[in-house]
């Protein structure tokens, strides 16, 4: 009896040490692991259930080839707690040798999902200057007609008087408390770095002494570039990615024209033109980012949702991965895109770049 009960326990002890040990609890390879020399794989760790990671599928080889690797922090759309509506474009800045932890639990994220998310966004926010949107499956959109925008209306005020005749069916019931207004908070990307920076340390972990902490960037799309500000100040942050986003006069998820005041890091704005609910916002912090920190701001013609629903994420996922090339890595010759005016008009016409205190 004795000594089944020590080889229960001998099992049990190396059931919870394998446990440990293990980091990767599911994965996934979306667009084919992006475009990169580093194709990529999205991971679910069992140690930070709150994130998702994209990262080069044989991270190894990349620390074995170029040294340890970079890391993005990134922080989503509408504060939301899931990283679907940026998953190709994550993922492609991963294949360029990056480890991006991203706010919001592992999903499996298949086109049918990826690309039904953002049709009716795409065709919900359509930006005037687009005659139409080419998904990244190859379907074409365009606007939506005068009566697809009747059928919502009739629908949306037949849910209203649905929902105002429940109402007063039992409005004597008591009143359930009104959802938060987000799911997410801007702490959650320090909290990435702080396990990533365990994981560093750790001998057990497939990420031991393969990351190269002194090069962070956060990066976030509209409310998430607001989480961004909020946590800019931390040291060990390099650089900042604000998309489609600015706080102007708002106060959002901890930050606010204030947060500016408490930047140190060359900052990088792009935003979707006049087109861009977040156009007026972004212009504004330009003007009140201090004479001492680098900045440079792109405006598009793609409005508030980008590019991010074109195949590997179209030309902001290029921005994304060439700012980290020239400001994480020192690759020179990647700071063409923001600083060269001649560059910026052969690629890209219809773009306005702006930059000062460089």
């Amino acid at each position: 009896m004795i000594i089944k009960k020590l080889i229960a326990f001998t099992a049990a002890i190396a059931a919870v040490c394998t446990t440990a040990m293990a980091q990767t609890q599911f994965s996934q390879v979306i667009e084919n692991g992006g475009t990169g020399p580093y194709k990529s794989i999205a991971v679910g760790d069992q140690s930070l259930p709150t994130h998702m990671i994209y990262r080069p599928i044989n991270i190894k080889g990349y620390v074995e080839e170029n040294g340890k690797i970079p890391v993005l922090l990134y922080a989503n759309g509408a504060c939301a707690n899931s990283s679907l509506e940026m998953s190709r474009l994550l993922s492609e800045v991963a294949s360029y040798g990056y480890i991006v932890i991203a706010i919001g639990p592992y999903e499996d994220m298949p086109d049918e999902a990826f690309y039904n998310q953002w049709k009716g966004v795409v065709r919900g926010w359509y930006p005037e200057t687009k005659e139409y949107a080419i998904m990244g499956n190859g379907e074409r959109l365009t606007p939506y007609t005068e009566e697809e925008l009747a059928a919502q209306a009739a629908e949306r005020e037949a849910a209203e008087k649905a929902a105002a005749a429940a109402a007063k069916k039992n409005r004597n019931k008591k009143a359930e408390p009104a959802p938060a207004p987000f799911r997410t908070y801007a702490r959650q990307l320090l909290e990435a770095l702080d396990w990533l920076t365990d994981q560093n340390a750790n001998k057990e972990s497939e990420y031991y002494h393969l990351i190269d902490l002194e090069k962070v960037a956060a990066m976030g799309q509209s409310c998430g570039g607001a989480q961004v500000l909020a946590v800019a100040h931390d040291p060990r942050i390099k650089t900042c990615m604000i998309f489609n986003s600015g706080m102007g006069e708002m106060a959002m998820s901890g930050a606010s024209k204030e947060s500016l005041a408490n930047l140190h890091t060359p900052m990088l704005y792009i935003n979707g033109g006049v087109a861009d609910v977040a156009f007026n916002n972004a212009n504004g912090d330009w003007g009140r980012i201090a004479d001492d920190i680098p900045v440079v701001k792109i405006s598009t013609l793609d409005g508030h949702h980008g590019t991010y629903y074109e195949t590997h994420a179209g030309a902001f996922a290029v921005v994304a991965r060439t700012w980290m090339d020239w400001q994480l890595k020192g690759n020179v010759a990647s700071s063409a895109l923001f600083m060269n005016d001649e560059y910026e008009k052969a690629f890209y016409p219809e773009w306005t770049f702006e930059r000062k205190n460089w």
